[in-house]
């Protein structure tokens, strides 16, 4: 089903195919030869970075603002380039299919929005490396037995609307179409006006047609590959995630005319439990991360002591059962701290998603082939959330990681070395070619 557009009159409806030179992977071009344009690759990833350009190199692309719109559109045009089906659901999710073969597609995608300060890899690596892989199977005649899909998922970043992989979660079923265009965002906005107002309400139903695969490449965000000279990892599975946001109210009052011991300080409950937090995972060990992101004080004045405090937790584990553990603890706290200083605290529920398993047969294959490629490979999990984790639900999944240079992300200074982007665009290609062909056993169980 073509979308439909509003506003601008841009059309992302098919265009037809160009002629092809007929070869199946049975011939001499096969998945083991595969190799992608890696000029091309990079001179996308610098054309999509010029869009929401800011200091130092990277890009400001929020979901459904200006620049996430021309953004798209600069996408969606490739698709349409390589003779793409392209549809779009209510929430703006993009799906351009190479429609050869029968059977559902395997699926390749992420996201195209940034955080505020977002450099030009996050997200945008896995959606230009699949374009990349079917462009180069229509240059090179692959003609795969299934249908490619490449696809980028509104709002992943979560930075403007709750919850993070916010399209991907409809897409695959485990969030209603209309209660995320009902998000509101940090701005005031809500997510359907938005998406209505950039022009990319779609009309593909959701949940979305269910792929054969996905597989999602993606720098690993992480310092763990640079840090042991591994070159490709192979994901396990994604840890646990808990976003919280904590409002603590007290009592306005004269920064020097109040006594300390007769103060009801909601800076100071927030500044102990971001402490705590820290001592929380310290105590915790293992895989268990804290993070107080954000700190909002009202009316946020030198010499006044606020009114309110507000804050979030960001919890993590890859092990379900310590993540309650954590998040019961923090609540105790919180409860702890609001007799302490007599304010009054009240958490939000922001997103929460359990630990997530990709499916190993995909996992495999990763090895497999970057082993081929004549890269170093290990499994590890990814301690950041991905679209990959919202379709584990539904069908096999995989992804599939390379370094970043000091594990940076989310800034302008975030970097991965040209071959190491080429590297892991040419395994995407093997290893949604193997797919391509193959019957996968132990299919996930949908929401």
């Amino acid at each position: 089903m073509a979308a439909v557009f509003m506003g601008e009159g841009y059309d992302v409806g098919p265009a037809p195919l160009r002629m092809l030179r007929t070869m199946t992977l049975s011939d001499t071009v096969a998945w083991h030869d595969f190799r992608i344009d890696g000029a091309r690759l990079l001179e996308r990833l610098d054309e999509l970075a010029e869009i929401g350009p800011i200091d130092g190199g990277g890009s400001s692309r929020l979901a459904f603002t200006d620049a996430d719109r021309d953004g798209r559109h600069l996408v969606v045009g490739w698709m349409r380039l390589l003779g793409l089906r392209v549809d779009v659901d209510g929430v703006g999710n993009v799906v351009g299919t190479w429609d050869v073969g029968t059977g559902a597609p395997v699926m390749m995608g992420s996201h195209i929005d940034t955080v505020r300060t977002g450099g030009r890899y996050d997200g945008n690596y896995g959606v230009i490396a699949g374009l990349e892989v079917i462009q180069r199977c229509q240059e090179t005649g692959v003609m795969p037995p299934r249908p490619l899909a490449v696809a980028f998922f509104s709002n992943e970043e979560g930075a403007r609307y709750a919850p993070d992989m916010m399209g991907s979660l409809v897409y695959v079923g485990g969030l209603g179409l209309e209660e995320a265009r009902a998000a509101v965002g940090i701005d005031g906005t809500t997510v359907g006006d938005e998406v209505d107002r950039i022009g990319y309400r779609g009309t593909l139903a959701t949940p979305g047609p269910v792929p054969h695969a996905f597989v999602e490449v993606h720098i690993e965000q992480g310092p763990v590959l640079e840090a042991e000279g591994i070159t490709i990892g192979a994901v396990t599975g994604v840890q646990g995630i808990s976003w919280t946001e904590v409002t603590v109210h007290g009592q306005s009052n004269h920064a020097g005319t109040t006594p300390m011991r007769l103060r009801h300080d909601p800076a100071y409950v927030a500044a102990e439990l971001a402490v705590f937090l820290r001592r929380l995972a310290d105590g915790l060990g293992g895989a268990q991360v804290c993070t107080m992101g954000r700190i909002e004080l009202h009316p946020n004045l030198i010499n006044v002591v606020p009114a309110r405090a507000t804050c979030t937790v960001d919890v993590r584990n890859t092990d379900e059962a310590t993540l309650q553990i954590a998040e019961a603890r923090v609540a105790a706290r919180c409860d702890e701290l609001a007799a302490e200083e007599g304010v009054s605290i009240t958490r939000r529920p922001l997103a929460r998603f359990e630990p997530v398993v990709f499916h190993e047969e995909v996992v495999a294959r990763v090895e497999r082939y970057a082993a081929e490629l004549g890269a170093s490979v290990r499994r590890l999990p990814s301690g950041a959330g991905h679209d990959a984790q919202m379709f584990a639900r539904v069908c096999p999944t995989g992804m599939i990681f390379v370094p970043s240079v000091r594990g940076i992300s989310h800034n302008p200074a975030e970097y991965t070395a040209p071959e190491d982007l080429i590297l892991g665009a040419d395994l995407l290609g093997r290893v949604v070619l193997d797919l391509a062909t193959s019957d996968l056993g132990g299919q996930a169980v949908a929401p």
